[in-house]
């Protein structure tokens, strides 16, 4: 069984209402009648409707006024405005409020079919091209960043790139220290292993532990903030992303 098309007719003038009957009514659609634009309003916060024809000239909210609420609530509703005062101003407001048709009085039966059906179908393509409309894809990386995880590893990215410089700056003052002080640990052992007086050899091993031992010093001295403030920034990182992946 064929389910009847919903209208809703917004008009004070009864003649209109039963013109409306007897041009749709045997053909598959099923007319509701409005006397004013607060009865339609009632009847379309109560009821579905897959149509409405509203006239503009009415006692109370005018038809366009019916028009503009019904587009704001239901959009995919489609309107069709009918009217004796069909003025250019009356045809600008209406468009921009998105209805489906604009018909002036008097109107004839191919008039009235007509329009319903073009209306109902625009409805129809509608619906179908936003079926159509392929699922949005995964968001991109920059996009991604903006989710509590991917804010969290920006934080960690920003936070390293700038700790490098100062990481390799404390390795590049430390490497001459500590590589002399592994020369001067290698030159020892190999007087030892050279059957050199054993006295003199750890003379000089002493000897050079006693001017390297300043030196390595001064290099923990210089690279100690450097690294700290790397261990910090991690240990921040770190704290960041576990919250934000627990938000």
């Amino acid at each position: 069984m064929t389910t009847l098309k919903k209208v809703l007719v917004v008009d004070d003038d009864p003649v209109v209402g039963k013109s409306f009957d007897r041009v749709l009514s045997g053909k598959g659609y099923a007319v509701i009648h409005a006397l004013d634009g607060e009865e339609a309003m009632i009847k379309l916060n109560s009821e579905n409707y897959d149509l409405v024809f509203t006239d503009i000239k009415m006692p109370g909210m005018s038809g366009l006024e019916v028009a503009e609420r019904v587009k704001a609530r239901q959009p995919w509703l489609p309107v069709v405005i009918i009217t004796g005062y069909g003025t250019d101003a009356n045809e600008a407001r209406a468009e921009a409020a998105g209805v489906a048709g604009f018909l002036r009085k008097p109107l004839s039966p191919e008039m009235i079919e007509g329009s319903a059906q073009k209306a109902l179908l625009e409805k129809a393509e509608e619906a179908t091209v936003s079926a159509a409309v392929p699922a949005m894809p995964e968001p991109a990386a920059a996009e991604r960043a903006s989710t509590p995880g991917g804010i969290g590893l920006a934080i960690k990215n920003i936070a390293l790139f700038f700790a490098a410089p100062f990481v390799g700056l404390a390795y590049i003052l430390a490497f001459p220290f500590v590589g002399l002080g592994m020369l001067a640990w290698m030159g020892s052992k190999s007087l030892m292993k050279k059957r050199a007086p054993r006295k003199i050899a750890v003379a000089l091993k002493n000897t050079g532990m006693f001017v390297v031992a300043p030196l390595i010093g001064l290099a923990y001295i210089i690279a100690f903030p450097f690294i700290g403030f790397a261990m910090l920034a991690w240990i921040g990182i770190k704290s960041l992303v576990k919250r934000s992946g627990t938000e």
